[in-house]
């Protein structure tokens, strides 16, 4: 087994620094402004990257990040962990009881917030492959992701935002959450076929991984999860706690990860389904999701939303049309489908709007979608930066729009007009459990 030299260790070492300082520094400048801490990072990755430190002192950049291939190897083994456990947590924000809870409002709203999208993300890109950036892919390929990275929608920030809104323990606010869990587990097991079709890494047929992946979606959500039901209760008390759940949950989170990686279909995806039948689990208790939010959101993901600026130069390949153009995409898609959805279930237009732009925030899902794309040469780097352009807007928009379209109803609520608060109505602890 060959070992890092001293100088590998050294430059690794200064790279994990120089990537958590700056992070923990931009995250905080971000959040003094009310912005997701996410976009603080991204910022970091930028200021260390070739954009800018690799433009004004290119030296320095060269010798922190470009001249130790074997720290880099290592770099990307953190990176490659950090992208899994965070699919992990977003997988432990779904709540499938709420899911069924909302029943048809929610379904409506998640199945429009992902076929409008799909569509109009499908669509442009078939027609205007040469301007989306497609050289010499497939073309049906890359318009079924281009549908599919218009899809999905960032849960942790959707709940984040709402927290800050106070419309968490709200109708409305639940509905939004339940509908995008419903949305990503079907955006993220559709970038899982879509990766099959591309045959990364497996020597299974295109039919049979799909169907083993469409079997083991089906296992994890119904008797996976009853088996980690049964299981849990005896963890929790025979072994110490909180190490063994979160050792254990680690490591079934790596062997699920392991064998989706194994399919061919992205390690991502086994440990986003782990999360959620985990985290469905009445004894996974609040106090160990927190420690291992805590744990994942403060060391590894920083770290790869900070790699995302290192890899690629945000100036040379931005390209103003392009990202405009993803823009008007996304924006009018989620709008449109999860709005439509939301009138159809009975809120006034205002309140379907807020819906809209509550299911639009995409977030860390769409960096990390574009970010496995890109690797796996299914778009290039102008693409790529035109989706983290869109993922940084709709994240920091979001909010502000929601309280935009609520502001009229909140008038209400104070006695201004007649009372058209179904979306304010507050959940007994009955309805919100």
């Amino acid at each position: 087994m060959e070992n890092l030299t001293h100088q590998d260790v050294v430059n690794l070492f200064l790279q994990l620094a120089a990537m958590l300082l700056l992070a923990r520094v931009f995250a905080e400048i971000a959040q003094r402004f009310r912005q997701p801490a996410v976009v603080g990072e991204l910022l970091a990755g930028i200021l260390l990257g070739p954009t800018i430190l690799g433009t004004f002192i290119p030296d320095f950049h060269e010798y922190l990040f470009m001249s130790n291939p074997s720290a880099n190897l290592a770099l990307d083994g953190f990176v490659q962990i950090a992208v899994v456990l965070l699919l992990f947590i977003a997988g432990l924000e779904v709540e499938l009881h709420l899911v069924w809870s909302q029943g048809k409002s929610a379904l409506s709203i998640s199945l429009l917030g992902l076929v409008v999208p799909f569509a109009l993300g499908f669509v442009f890109p078939y027609y205007f492959p040469n301007f989306f950036g497609l050289a010499d892919g497939d073309r049906l390929l890359f318009s079924l992701f281009m549908g599919t990275a218009m899809s999905i929608t960032a849960l942790p920030v959707v709940v984040r935002i709402l927290m800050d809104m106070n419309l968490f323990k709200t109708k409305m606010g639940m509905l939004i959450v339940a509908s995008a869990m419903v949305n990503d587990i079907i955006g993220w097991l559709i970038f899982s076929v879509i990766l099959s079709f591309m045959g990364k890494g497996s020597n299974l047929s295109l039919f049979q991984t799909i169907g083993i992946t469409l079997v083991f979606t089906f296992f994890m959500l119904t008797l996976g999860k009853v088996i980690i039901n049964r299981v849990l209760p005896w963890v929790n008390k025979k072994l110490a706690w909180p190490g063994g759940v979160l050792s254990l949950s680690m490591a079934f989170c790596f062997l699920s990860a392991a064998f989706t990686e194994w399919l061919g279909i992205h390690a991502i995806f086994g440990a986003f389904l782990l999360g959620v039948a985990l985290g469905d689990s009445e004894h996974m208790s609040e106090r160990a999701k927190e420690i291992v939010h805590q744990f994942i959101n403060n060391i590894f993901a920083p770290l790869f939303f900070v790699s995302i600026g290192l890899k690629i130069n945000f100036f040379t390949n931005f390209e103003l049309l392009l990202t405009l153009a993803i823009l008007v995409i996304s924006f009018a898609g989620k709008i449109v489908g999860s709005g439509y959805g939301a009138y159809r279930g009975g809120f006034n237009i205002k309140e379907s709007l807020a819906v809209g732009f509550g299911m639009n925030a995409r977030g860390a899902m769409e960096i990390i979608l574009g970010l496995i794309a890109l690797e796996n040469g299914l778009i290039d780097e102008k693409l790529f930066v035109a989706l983290v352009v869109m993922a940084i807007v709709t994240s920091m928009t979001s909010g502000p729009l929601m309280k935009w379209a609520l502001k009229p109803v909140k008038l209400d609520l104070a006695g201004v007009g007649p009372k058209t608060d179904f979306h304010d109505k507050r959940l007994s602890s009955e309805e919100s459990d």
